[in-house]
């Protein structure tokens, strides 16, 4: 497959997964005259609620899976926890952006944290964990506090364990056993930043404005843009993200998590490649949004401007708002600057994302303001 093929609307684009980012960049494609189908376990997703074809099947179903690669154009991702070998089959019969490798780093902490320590890329001090004997070792090679996360499939603060001074081992250890994991030091950031690349089949990248996150029993709560960081930690920030996508060779869209530290240094936490929820702002605030972007550079068409129109904020919408019935969405749209997305999933739970707000303001502190101020509206004797 000639890896700088271009596709053109009238193609068709296949989505691996079936969540709220495949459904926003299923909604992008077929603005722009592609055709999408779907692939995923799961049946009446998101996804598929607006994509032309839906296809459940188990991704280590490898008939199913060439079944469809032979029907599609393109395959790209909404998430990154696909199974390299699925990659692999589909990749004998359409192309597959971004790559398998691309994915088999960024699927599991452990390499992807193995990966930037060979660039040369900063992070926090780590170490493999695979038996309680290793744990003791790394405690002492890292130091306490830390962090003891599955190796791979985690995301949204699952798998984690902080480890502090004193802690029993023995049975942090105990609720691992069985598992790969990487014991992380515990940093004291100033401000968790994210970065979004994205980088086309020719090399040319474009990074998003960098935002600023912040996060509520470890799911993303608010995201603000632009972030409030001196110009000089914007461009390092956005060098970063660079640097990674170019070593990965990538060809899509990255997000790139990053941690601002009191004295200026700049961490990197994780990468996904694909949209990211951080991103969702640009749906509204920027001339190009991440899911348009991901199509044009999967797709090998020409990337569009990231230009940030107006200061903006995004507030989660999870189940968790249901809980005494279905949300007062006309509150919140009494906010003339605030738009509603929500994601067509039809049983909230606790920590599920549904949805989110955005928000306009004079500035981001604002904007945030305002995005917070509608979702409290939004249960009847909050405000």
């Amino acid at each position: 497959m000639d890896s700088r093929r271009v596709f053109l609307p009238g193609s068709t684009i296949g989505i691996m997964g079936s969540g709220q980012l495949g459904r926003m960049l299923a909604i992008a494609a077929r603005r722009m005259g592609y055709r999408v189908q779907t692939f995923s376990p799961d049946r009446h997703t998101p996804t598929g609620a607006v994509a032309d074809v839906e296809v459940c099947a188990s991704y280590e179903d490898r008939r199913a899976v060439e079944a469809f690669a032979r029907q599609v154009d393109v395959i790209t991702f909404e998430f990154e926890n696909i199974p390299v070998e699925s990659v692999q089959w589909a990749a004998d019969f359409c192309a597959v952006r971004p790559s398998g490798r691309v994915l088999h780093v960024c699927q599991h902490r452990l390499r992807e944290k193995e990966f930037l320590r060979r660039a040369g890329l900063p992070l926090a001090p780590f170490s493999r964990v695979g038996s309680e004997e290793e744990l003791r070792a790394a405690v002492e090679q890292v130091g306490l506090p830390a962090v003891l996360k599955t190796a791979a499939f985690g995301y949204d603060g699952k798998g984690q364990l902080k480890i502090q001074l004193g802690a029993d081992l023995t049975a942090a250890w105990a609720r691992f056993e069985g598992q790969g994991a990487v014991l992380e030091k515990w940093v004291t950031f100033s401000k968790e930043i994210s970065v979004i690349v994205a980088r086309g089949v020719d090399g040319r990248m474009a990074t998003f404005p960098v935002c600023e996150n912040e996060h509520h029993r470890h799911i993303l709560d608010v995201t603000s843009v632009p972030a409030t960081v001196e110009p000089e930690v914007a461009a390092r920030a956005v060098a970063l993200a660079e640097a990674v996508a170019e070593q990965l060779d990538l060809v899509g869209l990255l997000a790139v998590e990053m941690f601002l530290m009191s004295d200026g240094e700049i961490l990197i936490n994780e990468l996904a490649p694909r949209p990211h929820n951080s991103g969702h702002f640009s749906l509204n605030a920027c001339v190009t949004s991440q899911f348009e972007q991901q199509l044009r550079a999967v797709c090998g068409l020409p990337l569009g401007s990231t230009e940030l129109v107006r200061p903006a904020a995004m507030a989660n919408l999870l189940g968790d708002l249901w809980s005494e019935g279905e949300p007062y969405w006309a509150a919140a749209l009494r906010y003339p600057e605030v738009k509603l997305h929500l994601y067509g999933k039809d049983t909230p739970r606790e920590g599920r994302k549904m949805g989110h707000l955005m928000a306009f303001g004079p500035s981001a502190r604002e904007a945030a303001e305002t995005v917070r101020a509608a979702r409290r509206s939004l249960t009847p004797g909050a405000e």
